[in-house]
């Protein structure tokens, strides 16, 4: 059997006309009432998804979810399997040892976090959707930074999220562009599911006239700009360096650090 509890009485509804539909009124019990007051001690499974949105937005601290997830740990740990939801940006310290932290992004978005218990405590990994893909963590050291290679790899959401862009330096025999970017660096151009490969073809310092001029010389149409480290919006670079089409072809920019100066990185998709 199913205990469902929720304290808003819409939400409690809604759980009782689904379980009714679907013929399983009888195994699934829905109660109104404030979980931090009910022993989940007697059940066999813990899953707990709490409200991380407030009236003012997002809630990051996690111990302001409803409920907060120092009672979820407690119910959890209670429990011989667990699972919690919680934001995908939550702090990795604030994950607990018991715990398998699982990042998992759908089509290249990050979508949620989950807190497995009963599992592999400690293990961090990430998912990616549709596949699956999953990447495990190792534990390696930060990878080497390296001048910019010939390939860039961008990481999936969920392997930064899950701080394993070490492991997918290491798999592809690549470094750093720059300590604190997540953008890997490469000679050689290797498969991977966990990054999204480009071919460099231009290095530059940030420059706008310049990258105007560029993208005229390229005869240029269609611009991609893609930024990390970088305070510079996408959209208002857009309408300065191309403000209508100079032509057909296709580039894709990177706004970044390299080696902590800023620059622009051009290519296009590879393979």
């Amino acid at each position: 059997r199913v205990l469902a509890v929720d304290r808003d009485p819409l939400t409690a509804a809604v759980a009782r006309a689904n379980a009714g539909a679907l013929g399983l009124a009888d195994l699934i019990e829905v109660r109104e009432a404030d979980v931090t007051e009910v022993d989940t001690a007697p059940y066999d499974a813990v899953f707990v998804d709490p409200a991380r949105r407030g009236g003012r937005g997002r809630i990051f601290d996690p111990e302001a979810y409803s409920p907060p997830l120092s009672w979820a740990v407690e119910a959890a740990l209670r429990a011989p399997r667990a699972a919690l939801k919680v934001a995908p940006g939550i702090p990795h310290e604030a994950v607990p040892p018991q715990a398998e932290a699982e990042w998992i992004s759908d089509g290249g978005d990050v979508k949620e976090a989950v807190l497995w218990f009963g599992a592999e405590p400690g293990l961090v990994r990430a998912t990616l959707l549709p596949g699956p893909h999953s990447l495990r963590g190792r534990g390696l050291p930060d990878p080497e930074v390296r001048p910019v290679g010939r390939y860039l790899y961008e990481p999936d959401g969920a392997v930064v999220r899950a701080h394993l862009v070490a492991e997918v330096a290491d798999a592809l025999d690549g470094g750093l562009i720059d300590a604190t970017i997540a953008y890997v660096t490469a000679d050689a151009l290797r498969p991977t599911p966990y990054a999204t490969a480009y071919e460099i073809t231009d290095r530059l310092p940030f420059n706008v006239k310049k990258l105007k001029a560029l993208l005229r010389e390229r005869e240029v149409g269609v611009l991609t700009v893609k930024k990390r480290g970088s305070a510079v919006e996408p959209e208002e670079l857009r309408r300065k360096v191309l403000p209508k089409p100079y032509g057909r072809a296709a580039v894709t920019v990177f706004l970044t650090r390299v080696a902590g100066a800023p620059a622009m990185l051009l290519g296009h998709p590879a393979g």
